[in-house]
């Protein structure tokens, strides 16, 4: 799989020119986040990296189900506008995905992906609107949000156990992950699935589930942080 994370690290600079933002990008982060406690430690003097969304990417393959998966789409869904912050010293970082902007069926990840449909435009537009009105409820709750709080000095093959909050609800959920440290960046890749029902939600279907999304969501990550100063 980090070989996956390797193709997108290559097409990431071409993905990001390519996308528009849409216009309904939520400018604020979460309520809760810790914001405060980050600039307190940049004032302490202590190392702080601010993730840096232009050189980071998440992906999230969708596949499809039922009894008539045939005539549905697997989908990739992306966010470049990842932010947050690493603080390495105290071994804790919190980033946020804000959910508005997410992108659905960018060219160059579903050939990365390996899908073997292409959806219409009609297909993705509707995808994208239904993914954040009616599966995500993104007009309550905006935000993916990650706090992890066990990040080591770096190397291959990293456990983390983080905790993940989407829809209203907090899981735990664990992630082998490589991390590149540096004077001056962090770099995190990784992966980890996800099952959409542990967060409450109901995974999209139409014609009584003959074709639906499956449960299961692989997320692939590349988390580039620059140094505060």
């Amino acid at each position: 799989m980090l070989g996956v994370v390797a193709v997108l690290v290559a097409l990431l600079a071409a993905c990001a020119s390519q996308v528009a933002a849409p216009p309904e990008i939520e400018k604020r982060g979460p309520a809760n986040f810790p914001e405060v406690y980050y600039k307190r430690l940049l004032a302490q003097g202590k190392p702080l990296f601010h993730i840096d969304p232009a050189r980071s990417l998440v992906v999230m393959e969708v596949r499809r189900g039922g009894s008539l998966a045939q005539f549905g789409h697997d989908h990739v869904i992306a966010s470049h506008d990842v932010a947050g912050y690493i603080a390495p010293d105290e071994g804790r970082a919190d980033l946020y995905v804000p959910l508005q902007a997410l992108v659905v069926d960018e060219p160059a990840l579903r050939t990365v992906a390996g899908f073997d449909t292409q959806p219409s435009p009609e297909d993705i537009a509707g995808t994208r609107r239904n993914m954040l009105e009616k599966v995500l409820e993104t007009d309550r709750e905006p935000f993916a949000v990650i706090a992890v709080n066990d990040i080591g000095a770096g190397g291959n093959g990293q456990r983390f156990r983080v905790i993940v909050t989407l829809h209203g609800l907090s899981r735990f959920v664990e992630t082998a992950a490589q991390v590149e440290t540096a004077a001056d960046e962090i770099l995190v890749t990784g992966t980890f699935p996800i099952e959409q029902s542990q967060f409450g939600i109901a995974p999209f279907s139409v014609l009584g589930g003959a074709v639906a999304v499956q449960d299961r969501v692989n997320i692939t990550y590349r988390i580039s942080a620059r140094r505060m100063e």
